[in-house]
């Protein structure tokens, strides 16, 4: 039977423990609600199989810090802005990037390209995505140069409501280890009711359809721009920020898929 612990707030040593061991999956609390979490191939074969997940979607990378995200992913001086600017003001934020070549050779190196990068050679960097899951993100980087992978625990296409007995018998079975922390998810959104709270983070592509990053400049007609292409928790002090950020950006939920 698999193991559930409480979030105490502080780092879960168990959690370590547990992902410090190849091919690990645990079930952690974000800001809108529980992700499957793994650090290497054979995890995330298991998580594909446990989400019965297509492969067709970019990869979700979490950093626990900024200089993480400066070492693995390629940016703009503005896209980098706009992340310090979400990172300063705790709102948690994804954008599908590249990755920096001398970071893919690096760390990449046990086949995880495949089940990492869409099509494209890109992921989805993503920041502040919540206290617990945060604090493992920060240590395995931080310890062992170790990324964290991850993925919503639900069924694919299926939310958990932020509550852990929403993560499904399947994953529920799967996992190594559940942390719960049902209150810390639910104090994020405390005006939203389980039907009305959002269940994902916002999502923003910052390439074009070859993988290429948006410029910052001014754009000529053909030049791609930053598209907002899920919508989430913060959505609209997110494009707010992307307005102060880009003259022109698009909104356009479910673009890449």
């Amino acid at each position: 039977m698999t193991q559930h612990v409480q979030w105490q707030g502080q780092l879960n040593q168990t959690a370590v423990a547990t992902l410090a061991n190849p091919g690990k999956m645990i079930v952690s609390p974000t800001k809108v609600g529980y992700i499957i979490m793994t650090t290497d191939r054979a995890g995330l074969e298991r998580k594909f199989a446990a989400k019965q997940r297509n492969r067709n979607k970019p990869g979700v990378v979490l950093c626990g810090s900024l200089a993480q995200l400066d070492e693995l992913a390629e940016m703009t001086p503005k896209i980098r802005a706009l992340y310090q600017k979400h990172w300063d003001q705790d709102i948690l934020l994804g954008c599908i990037l590249p990755w920096k070549p001398e970071a893919r050779a690096k760390y990449l190196q046990d086949g995880q390209e495949e089940l990492m990068m869409d099509r494209r050679g890109t992921s989805c960097f993503v920041i502040k995505f919540g206290t617990p899951s945060e604090q493992i993100a920060a240590h395995f980087w931080a310890e062992k140069r170790q990324m964290i992978y991850a993925s919503s625990a639900n069924p694919s296409g299926q939310g958990n409501r932020g509550k852990v007995a929403g993560i499904g018998e399947r994953i529920e079975q799967a996992a190594d280890l559940v942390v719960e922390a049902d209150d810390y998810v639910a104090s994020i959104q405390p005006d939203k009711t389980v039907e009305t709270r959002y269940e994902q983070g916002v999502m923003v592509s910052m390439v074009d359809q070859a993988g290429q990053l948006v410029k910052d400049g001014p754009t000529a007609p053909t030049d791609a721009v930053p598209v907002l292409i899920r919508k989430g928790l913060a959505v609209d002090r997110i494009m707010l920020n992307l307005a102060d950020a880009y003259d022109v950006w698009e909104y356009h939920h479910g673009a890449y898929y």
